[in-house]
């Protein structure tokens, strides 16, 4: 290197060549002296190179990224500081400290070389030295600010005073305050800012800005620590005076269960971590209970309500797993079948793990009993790690059972709500409404009604118990209801919630429950193993087809284990047991059969149709007869048959009388007969809009003496025209004629979109036609009439026509 190279004598505006010194998180300024450690390669050779020569000038220029190990021109600001090497320390084999001096503002405006070392042309800024009113006046300003900063050391250092009150110079001013600011909340790059502004008025500013946002921060943190330490203040002195009283009681002798319970108390109250406005409602309603007599009523009423506030819930939680995969393989592993409501559910999981605000819709299973609603329920819980707290509201006729009971009432309670929140321990459990459909309504509210808080997202984060009276956030919990019937849920709270339907289980269904999940555990529980009693598929088979008839598997779960019991009895006896549960063994335990296809039991018969209905518990056969006598054109109905089916009664036999002469039916035979009509079971009331194309097979094969089909059922509603209308239900209806042995289902056309609803294996064994008018239904069931019967002929009869009849 040159003395040209170095030569501190270059005027503003000429170019120098210069080692460059990158710098990774530090800005030097010019009249600073600031320490730097050197350890990267270049560094260190144009280190080593420099400390032996006299005048060691270097552009100290910051890297625009520290994680830049070998930074090019691009990668350095253009504005940088002519420094004087003034002391160089070695720490290490390749690591120095270097003590730089700046002298000047310089621009990078090019690179001269790379090797050893970066070394760069630069040009020196000329510096603006005249003063106006405004420069005096943001100095004065800074230095203020500065001595202000003074109050917050550490972490603002101690030189900062010292150097804004020595700094002659407005620039020096703002170059030495911005360059002693503590980093944060200053960075890097605010201090390139002032360090590039030319501008000495633009600098001041620049520099003014940042000594305020600092002051500003540190004024902040200050009151926040005083107003904590103030407050662990007070909070450590009672708790030293209360010490210091219970031990003064204790010497003296004057002991009190009351004082126990109340520090107790207040402990419990300390650990639940409660939210400000709680915690200042549980003080209170302490210091109210020291001022109490402890054999008092009202100091037992206040005691339990501080306790319900400390157990419930405020901040604890579980970790959600929302891991669709997992929790698809609980319920594969729980359930078998029910794909649809699977799905859903699946969905619904990766809805929730998607959105992170924890809300989602509110889910209702709706089916017959025992077709896995809860179960389904608790497979989730287990899948996502939470807790699961059941709540049956069958029967719940109070709305306090939902929003607790006032304080004033003696005995008073939370509702189960909060009941069921503080038994979970967490703010995040699953909570299954069961029988949501069984609540009732009186006098004393609706139960209902109280519910469609709780279920509506935005409103349930302030739910407010009666007991409680402070909001209590329950958005967290995911809420899982159950029901048998859609139409006895009001439709404000149906509305709030997305109804899953499960329909029941098909034979082949139940046949592989009871092998995969029934059989093995009724086993288990009976301290029977499969060396014991081993089951056969015929055996499962008949219990499923002769002795349980149910959309659900709640009464096959009872049979089967009936007949471990027996076998139970006789290994407890002594006996050496080896039985295989094949269907004729279980005839053996069971008894005779108790159901029977009702196809095998009946024949084409007249006036007799197979109707299907719906229930809460499935789907059922419905059989209609109809009779005739003499009379007057008239027709009675019996059977606890509802307004809704005697209106189908009327407008079938309506239709009938209307198209008679179309039937072949004889009009004088209309006018002078009755017609009874009667639905087995009369001892159950009966109702609904789908027994109307029954109803019409059912007159019209009794007045035309055609028979009806005994493999054959039908569901639909008619309209005065003879149009088939459609009906709900069909999936469980057409279950329950495939669980009866039934062959031959009709359908409303209409219904044809829930086909794909009924299991393919159905489908398969059932033949099921569409109708749309009840003509076709018509041509379907009704067989021909049969042919009189005929006597032989007599044996000197030689003509072989010759008939007698009756």
């Amino acid at each position: 290197m040159t003395r040209e190279d170095e030569s501190t004598s270059a005027g503003p505006g000429s170019i120098e060549v210069l080692p460059i010194l990158p710098l990774r998180n530090a800005v030097l300024f010019p009249a600073a002296v600031v320490p730097i450690n050197v350890g990267r390669a270049r560094s260190v050779r144009l280190v080593e190179e420099l400390m032996h020569q006299e005048q060691r000038l270097v552009a100290v220029v910051t890297q625009k990224s520290p994680d830049t190990e070998d930074p090019t021109l691009d990668d350095l600001y253009e504005m940088g500081t002519v420094a004087r090497i003034v002391k160089v320390i070695k720490l290490g084999a390749s690591n120095y400290s270097v003590l730089l001096q700046g002298i000047a503002r310089m621009k990078l405006v090019g690179m001269a070389g790379e090797a050893p070392y970066l070394r760069g042309r630069i040009q020196r800024v000329n510096e603006n030295l005249s003063r106006s009113p405004e420069i005096e006046r943001i100095s004065r300003e800074l230095r203020e600010v500065a001595r202000a900063l003074g109050e917050y050391s550490p972490p603002v250092p101690r030189e900062l005073v010292t150097v804004a009150e020595n700094a002659a110079e407005p620039g020096s001013l703002a170059d030495l305050v911005a360059l002693h600011l503590p980093t944060p909340p200053v960075t890097p790059a605010d201090r390139q800012q002032v360090l590039e502004a030319e501008d000495l008025e633009e600098r001041l500013r620049l520099a003014h800005h940042l000594a305020r946002r600092v002051h500003e921060l540190h004024r902040v943190r200050k009151e926040v620590h005083q107003l904590v330490t103030g407050e662990m203040g007070r909070s450590e002195r009672e708790e030293i005076l209360r010490a210091q009283l219970k031990t003064i009681k204790e010497e003296l002798g004057e002991t009190d269960e009351s004082e126990e319970e109340l520090d107790q108390l207040r402990e419990r109250v300390a650990k639940a971590k409660l939210p400000y406005e709680i915690e200042k409602v549980a003080k209170r309603q302490l210091g109210r209970l020291r001022a109490m007599q402890g054999h008092s009523a009202e100091y037992q009423v206040t005691r339990t309500y501080i306790e319900w506030l400390a157990d419930i819930p405020w901040s604890r939680s579980t970790d959600d797993r929302f891991d669709v995969e997992a929790v698809r393989r609980a319920l594969d592993e729980d359930h078998f079948g029910l794909d649809k409501p699977k799905k859903r559910i699946v969905e619904y999981v990766a809805v929730r793990k998607l959105r992170k605000d924890g809300r989602g819709p509110i889910l209702c299973f709706i089916g017959p009993p025992g077709v896995g609603k809860t179960s389904l329920a608790k497979s989730i819980a287990r899948a996502i790690g939470r807790q699961m707290v059941r709540i049956s509201l069958g029967g719940v006729r109070d709305e306090a059972e939902i929003r607790g009971h006032r304080r004033t009432y003696v005995g008073a309670l939370p509702g189960r709500i909060v009941q069921a929140m503080k038994k979970a321990g967490t703010i995040n459990p699953i909570l299954i409404l069961d029988e949501v459909d069984k609540m009732g309504a009186d006098v004393r509210g609706d139960p209902a009604s109280a519910l469609l808080e709780v279920l509506d997202p935005d409103q349930n984060s302030t739910f407010v118990d009666h007991y409680i009276d402070v909001p209590y956030d329950i958005s967290h919990a995911m809420f899982i209801c159950t029901a048998n019937n859609r139409e006895t849920i009001p439709a404000p709270l149906l509305d709030r919630m997305e109804v899953i339907e499960i329909a029941g289980y098909t034979r082949v269904e139940k046949l592989h429950i009871a092998k995969e999940y029934i059989g093995p555990k009724a086993l288990e529980e009976h301290g029977l193993t499969s060396e014991r009693l081993e089951w056969r598929d015929d055996g499962y088979s008949a219990l499923i087809e002769s002795y349980t008839r149910e959309a659900g598997v709640r009464n096959l779960t009872r049979e089967i284990a009936a007949v471990c019991r027996a076998v139970a009895v006789r290994v407890a006896s002594g006996e050496d047991v080896h039985e295989v549960a094949t269907a004729a063994f279980v005839e053996s335990v069971m008894g005779p059969p108790k159901f029977l296809e009702e196809g095998a039991e009946r024949a084409p018969g007249v006036g007799i149709v197979a109707g299907l209905a719906w229930t809460p518990v499935g789907g059922v056969i419905l059989f209609i007869e109809a009779t005739k006598f003499a009379g007057k054109g008239n027709i009675s109905i019996t059977g606890q048959l509802g307004n809704v089916m005697k209106e189908s009664v009327a407008a079938a036999f309506s239709w009938v009388r209307t198209h008679a002469e179309h039937l072949g039916i004889d009009q004088e035979l209309l006018a002078n007969s009755d017609i009874h009509l009667h639905v087995p079971a009369g001892g159950t009331p009966k109702d609904g809009p789908s027994a109307g194309v029954a109803m019409v097979t059912a007159i019209t094969s009794l007045m035309t003496g055609r028979p009806v089909r005994s493999d054959l059922a039908m569901t639909g509603e008619i309209t005065l025209r003879g149009i088939v209308t459609p009906i709900g239900g069909v999936k469980e209806k057409v279950l329950a004629a495939h669980r009866a042995g039934i062959k031959h289902v009709l359908l409303p056309a209409r219904n044809g979109k829930d086909l794909e609803d009924i299991p393919q294996e159905v489908r398969d064994e059932l033949r099921i036609d569409l109708c749309s008018k009840i003509d076709e239904v018509l041509a379907f069931a009704l067989l021909e009439r049969p042919a009189a019967p005929s006597l032989p002929p007599r044996a000197d009869d030689d003509d072989p026509s010759l008939e007698a009849g009756r």
